[in-house]
Protein backbone atom coordinates (compact mmCIF):
# COMPACT_ATOMS: atom_id res chain seq x y z
CA UNK A 1 0.00 0.00 0.00
CA UNK A 2 1.00 3.63 -0.27
CA UNK A 3 3.02 5.26 2.50
CA UNK A 4 3.65 8.89 3.52
CA UNK A 5 5.83 10.97 1.15
CA UNK A 6 5.76 8.22 -1.47
CA UNK A 7 6.66 9.56 -4.93
CA UNK A 8 6.11 6.52 -7.14
CA UNK A 9 3.40 3.94 -7.63
CA UNK A 10 2.59 1.13 -5.24
CA UNK A 11 4.40 -2.18 -5.72
CA UNK A 12 2.75 -4.14 -8.51
CA UNK A 13 0.69 -7.17 -7.48
CA UNK A 14 -0.54 -8.18 -10.94
CA UNK A 15 1.04 -8.64 -14.39
CA UNK A 16 -0.95 -5.71 -15.81
CA UNK A 17 0.27 -3.36 -13.08
CA UNK A 18 3.85 -4.45 -13.79
CA UNK A 19 3.31 -3.54 -17.45
CA UNK A 20 1.89 -0.16 -16.40
CA UNK A 21 4.94 0.52 -14.23
CA UNK A 22 7.27 -0.33 -17.11
CA UNK A 23 5.31 1.94 -19.44
CA UNK A 24 5.42 4.74 -16.88
CA UNK A 25 9.22 4.46 -16.67
CA UNK A 26 9.45 4.32 -20.48
CA UNK A 27 7.34 7.47 -20.94
CA UNK A 28 9.09 9.28 -18.09
CA UNK A 29 12.50 8.64 -19.67
CA UNK A 30 11.29 10.10 -22.98
CA UNK A 31 9.93 13.18 -21.18
CA UNK A 32 13.23 13.54 -19.29
CA UNK A 33 15.28 13.40 -22.51
CA UNK A 34 13.03 15.95 -24.25
CA UNK A 35 13.18 18.29 -21.24
CA UNK A 36 16.97 18.01 -21.11
CA UNK A 37 17.29 18.80 -24.82
CA UNK A 38 14.95 21.80 -24.61
CA UNK A 39 16.76 23.13 -21.53
CA UNK A 40 20.13 22.78 -23.28
CA UNK A 41 18.84 24.65 -26.35
CA UNK A 42 17.40 27.47 -24.21
CA UNK A 43 20.64 27.85 -22.22
CA UNK A 44 22.73 27.76 -25.41
CA UNK A 45 20.60 30.43 -27.11
CA UNK A 46 20.63 32.72 -24.06
CA UNK A 47 24.35 32.47 -23.34
CA UNK A 48 25.92 32.53 -26.80
CA UNK A 49 26.44 35.74 -28.78
CA UNK A 50 27.08 33.94 -32.05
CA UNK A 51 24.50 33.35 -34.78
CA UNK A 52 24.54 30.36 -37.11
CA UNK A 53 23.22 31.50 -40.48
CA UNK A 54 22.47 27.89 -41.48
CA UNK A 55 19.83 27.64 -38.72
CA UNK A 56 17.98 30.85 -39.68
CA UNK A 57 16.50 29.29 -42.84
CA UNK A 58 17.11 25.54 -43.03
CA UNK A 59 14.79 23.07 -44.73
CA UNK A 60 16.63 20.13 -43.18
CA UNK A 61 16.03 21.31 -39.60
CA UNK A 62 12.31 21.81 -40.28
CA UNK A 63 12.08 18.26 -41.60
CA UNK A 64 13.88 16.91 -38.53
CA UNK A 65 11.73 18.73 -35.99
CA UNK A 66 8.59 17.56 -37.80
CA UNK A 67 9.54 13.87 -38.14
CA UNK A 68 11.24 13.46 -34.75
CA UNK A 69 8.13 14.30 -32.63
CA UNK A 70 6.08 11.92 -34.79
CA UNK A 71 8.56 9.10 -34.09
CA UNK A 72 8.51 9.90 -30.37
CA UNK A 73 4.69 9.79 -30.32
CA UNK A 74 4.75 6.40 -32.04
CA UNK A 75 7.24 5.10 -29.45
CA UNK A 76 4.78 6.15 -26.74
CA UNK A 77 1.56 5.08 -28.50
CA UNK A 78 2.52 1.51 -29.44
CA UNK A 79 3.24 0.19 -25.91
CA UNK A 80 0.26 2.19 -24.60
CA UNK A 81 -2.13 0.51 -27.05
CA UNK A 82 -0.64 -2.89 -26.22
CA UNK A 83 -1.38 -2.41 -22.52
CA UNK A 84 -4.91 -1.15 -23.27
CA UNK A 85 -5.67 -4.36 -25.14
CA UNK A 86 -4.07 -6.44 -22.38
CA UNK A 87 -6.31 -4.77 -19.80
CA UNK A 88 -9.42 -5.66 -21.84
CA UNK A 89 -8.35 -9.28 -22.32
CA UNK A 90 -10.51 -11.72 -20.34
CA UNK A 91 -9.70 -15.36 -21.03
CA UNK A 92 -11.60 -18.10 -19.18
CA UNK A 93 -11.84 -16.51 -15.70
CA UNK A 94 -11.62 -18.98 -12.82
CA UNK A 95 -13.81 -16.83 -10.61
CA UNK A 96 -16.41 -14.13 -11.22
CA UNK A 97 -17.28 -11.57 -8.53
CA UNK A 98 -19.96 -8.90 -8.79
CA UNK A 99 -19.08 -5.68 -6.95
CA UNK A 100 -22.04 -3.39 -6.37
CA UNK A 101 -21.53 0.17 -5.15
CA UNK A 102 -23.93 1.72 -2.64
CA UNK A 103 -23.99 4.91 -0.63
CA UNK A 104 -21.57 4.29 1.07
CA UNK A 105 -20.38 0.71 1.06
CA UNK A 106 -19.63 -2.15 -1.35
CA UNK A 107 -21.44 -5.45 -1.66
CA UNK A 108 -19.86 -8.52 -3.23
CA UNK A 109 -21.50 -11.54 -4.80
CA UNK A 110 -19.51 -14.61 -5.82
CA UNK A 111 -21.63 -15.66 -8.79
CA UNK A 112 -20.07 -19.14 -9.03
CA UNK A 113 -21.61 -19.93 -5.64
CA UNK A 114 -25.30 -19.91 -4.83
CA UNK A 115 -25.32 -18.03 -1.54
CA UNK A 116 -21.89 -16.48 -1.17
CA UNK A 117 -22.46 -12.72 -0.89
CA UNK A 118 -21.85 -10.05 1.74
CA UNK A 119 -21.66 -6.32 2.36
CA UNK A 120 -18.33 -4.61 3.06
CA UNK A 121 -18.42 -1.59 5.38
CA UNK A 122 -15.55 0.56 6.58
CA UNK A 123 -14.50 -0.16 10.17
CA UNK A 124 -14.97 3.02 12.28
CA UNK A 125 -11.82 4.52 13.75
CA UNK A 126 -12.84 3.73 17.34
CA UNK A 127 -13.25 0.03 16.48
CA UNK A 128 -9.86 -0.46 14.82
CA UNK A 129 -7.44 -2.97 16.33
CA UNK A 130 -3.65 -2.40 16.46
CA UNK A 131 -2.14 -2.78 13.00
CA UNK A 132 -5.29 -1.88 11.09
CA UNK A 133 -5.36 1.17 8.84
CA UNK A 134 -7.73 4.08 9.40
CA UNK A 135 -10.25 4.68 6.57
CA UNK A 136 -8.96 1.60 4.70
CA UNK A 137 -10.06 -1.43 6.71
CA UNK A 138 -13.41 -3.16 6.10
CA UNK A 139 -15.40 -5.65 8.16
CA UNK A 140 -15.45 -8.11 5.23
CA UNK A 141 -12.65 -8.44 2.70
CA UNK A 142 -13.01 -9.58 -0.88
CA UNK A 143 -10.97 -12.80 -0.82
CA UNK A 144 -9.54 -14.19 -4.06
CA UNK A 145 -7.16 -17.03 -4.98
CA UNK A 146 -3.68 -16.08 -6.21
CA UNK A 147 -2.46 -16.79 -9.73
CA UNK A 148 -6.02 -17.24 -11.00
CA UNK A 149 -7.82 -15.02 -13.55
CA UNK A 150 -10.50 -13.08 -11.69
CA UNK A 151 -13.35 -11.29 -13.45
CA UNK A 152 -15.08 -8.47 -11.57
CA UNK A 153 -18.48 -7.21 -12.71
CA UNK A 154 -18.95 -3.67 -11.44
CA UNK A 155 -22.20 -1.75 -11.12
CA UNK A 156 -23.95 0.63 -8.72
CA UNK A 157 -27.34 0.82 -7.11
CA UNK A 158 -27.73 4.56 -6.58
CA UNK A 159 -25.07 6.98 -7.90
CA UNK A 160 -21.75 6.78 -9.74
CA UNK A 161 -18.96 4.96 -7.93
CA UNK A 162 -15.58 3.63 -9.05
CA UNK A 163 -13.99 0.35 -7.95
CA UNK A 164 -10.23 0.92 -7.82
CA UNK A 165 -7.31 -1.08 -6.39
CA UNK A 166 -4.01 0.57 -7.46
CA UNK A 167 -1.69 -2.35 -6.61
CA UNK A 168 -3.66 -4.61 -8.95
CA UNK A 169 -3.86 -2.03 -11.74
CA UNK A 170 -7.67 -2.04 -11.63
CA UNK A 171 -10.07 0.90 -11.88
CA UNK A 172 -13.59 0.53 -13.21
CA UNK A 173 -16.55 2.91 -13.00
CA UNK A 174 -19.71 1.65 -11.30
CA UNK A 175 -22.68 3.08 -13.19
CA UNK A 176 -26.32 2.50 -12.15
CA UNK A 177 -28.10 0.34 -14.72
CA UNK A 178 -24.87 -0.64 -16.45
CA UNK A 179 -22.67 -3.70 -15.89
CA UNK A 180 -18.96 -3.05 -16.52
CA UNK A 181 -16.33 -5.73 -16.28
CA UNK A 182 -12.63 -5.87 -15.60
CA UNK A 183 -10.17 -8.66 -14.92
CA UNK A 184 -6.88 -9.19 -13.12
CA UNK A 185 -4.55 -11.88 -11.79
CA UNK A 186 -2.98 -11.51 -8.36
CA UNK A 187 0.60 -12.68 -8.76
CA UNK A 188 1.33 -12.98 -5.03
CA UNK A 189 -0.52 -13.34 -1.72
CA UNK A 190 -1.25 -10.15 0.17
CA UNK A 191 -3.80 -7.58 1.25
CA UNK A 192 -4.41 -4.78 -1.25
CA UNK A 193 -6.29 -1.59 -0.43
CA UNK A 194 -8.35 0.69 -2.64
CA UNK A 195 -11.05 3.30 -2.35
CA UNK A 196 -14.01 4.58 -4.33
CA UNK A 197 -12.52 6.86 -6.98
CA UNK A 198 -15.65 8.71 -8.07
CA UNK A 199 -17.16 11.46 -5.93
CA UNK A 200 -20.41 9.88 -4.78
CA UNK A 201 -21.74 12.02 -1.97
CA UNK A 202 -21.09 13.02 1.62
CA UNK A 203 -19.34 9.80 2.70
CA UNK A 204 -17.38 9.24 -0.50
CA UNK A 205 -14.14 9.01 1.51
CA UNK A 206 -15.53 6.25 3.71
CA UNK A 207 -16.12 3.31 1.36
CA UNK A 208 -12.77 1.51 1.09
CA UNK A 209 -12.00 -1.66 -0.85
CA UNK A 210 -9.89 -4.47 0.60
CA UNK A 211 -8.81 -7.37 -1.59
CA UNK A 212 -7.09 -10.29 0.14
CA UNK A 213 -5.24 -12.69 -2.15
CA UNK A 214 -4.55 -16.13 -0.68
CA UNK A 215 -3.40 -19.50 -2.09
CA UNK A 216 -6.16 -21.61 -3.61
CA UNK A 217 -6.46 -24.10 -0.72
CA UNK A 218 -6.96 -21.26 1.77
CA UNK A 219 -9.55 -19.68 -0.53
CA UNK A 220 -11.47 -22.96 -0.64
CA UNK A 221 -11.42 -23.15 3.17
CA UNK A 222 -12.63 -19.54 3.43
CA UNK A 223 -15.47 -20.08 0.93
CA UNK A 224 -16.58 -23.25 2.76
CA UNK A 225 -16.74 -21.36 6.08
CA UNK A 226 -18.66 -18.47 4.48
CA UNK A 227 -21.17 -20.86 2.93
CA UNK A 228 -21.71 -22.56 6.28
CA UNK A 229 -22.35 -19.20 7.96
CA UNK A 230 -24.99 -18.32 5.37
Amino acid sequence: MAHPSQLGFQDAASPVMEELLHFHDHALMIVFLISTLVLYIIVAMVTTKLTNKNILDSQEIEIIWTILPAIILILIALPSLRILYLMDEINDPHLTIKAMGHQWYWSYEYTDYETLNFDSYMIPTQDLTPGQFRLLETDHRMVIPTESPIRVLVSAEDVLHSWAVPALGVKMDAVPGRLNQTAFISSRPGVFFGQCSEICGANHSFMPIVVEAVPLKFFENWSSLMLKDT
